[in-house]
């Protein structure tokens, strides 16, 4: 099964793990070259951030991706090129029960907007029936599970010009989350400070 191959590999990739600045951060190798690194709130056990950095096609190290969580402010491109600030913001933060994204700056009435499931696409989307917005984005937590989209699980609301989509974590993922933290909790942990990280 797709979940428990996922979960294998998260078992043999090469963990480090660090407290630091209120948050639970590890970072994974993957017997592919492949690294993902995540931070979790230490209060909530939220995670409020995951990237990945794949090989190149020559095998070196590529750049990060953002998968949940605000890209990096400090980004040293962010001075030399930066996006309009009223522009329409679209990123990704997850909550213990569901995926969730929120598109700021954008202030049409809920009605204006419709988000559907295409489970043959494997991916989300977002419409206006005014013709001014329209994003498709996938759940990369269910791809790599292998795990169906539903259109029961997702739902959205607006509120203060955001737009809030929100999909129901299924039991599977639910299950993987909790393992995965529980093993997360088991690595030895340095302190702010302390920059011997030990890799597992």
């Amino acid at each position: 099964m797709a979940v428990q191959h996922w979960a294998d590999a998260l078992r043999k990739a090469k963990k480090t793990a660090l407290i630091s600045d209120g948050k639970r951060k590890a970072h994974y190798m993957f017997e592919d070259g492949n690294e993902m690194a995540e931070e979790y709130d230490l209060k909530t056990d939220e995670l409020v951030l995951r990237k990945w950095r794949h090989k190149t096609t020559f095998g070196g190290q590529g750049q990060w991706t953002w998968e949940v969580g605000e890209t990096n402010p400090n980004d040293i491109t962010s001075d030399l090129i930066k996006e309009n600030s009223s522009n329409p913001l679209f990123t990704r933060k997850d909550t213990k029960a569901s995926f969730q994204w929120r598109i700021r700056n954008i202030s049409y009435p809920v009605e204006v907007y419709s988000v559907s499931a295409e489970p043959t696409e494997r991916c989300c989307v977002i419409r206006t029936s005014n013709k001014k917005y329209y994003k498709k984005f996938s759940i990369p937590d269910l791809d790599r599970c292998q795990l169906p989209l539903e259109s029961a699980a997702l739902s959205f609301t607006h509120a203060n010009n955001t737009l809030i989509i929100s999909y129901k974590k299924p039991k599977e993922i639910l299950t993987l989350e909790q393992e995965l933290l529980v093993e997360l909790k088991k690595l030895k942990g340095t302190s702010e400070g302390d920059i011997d990280c030990k890799t597992q």
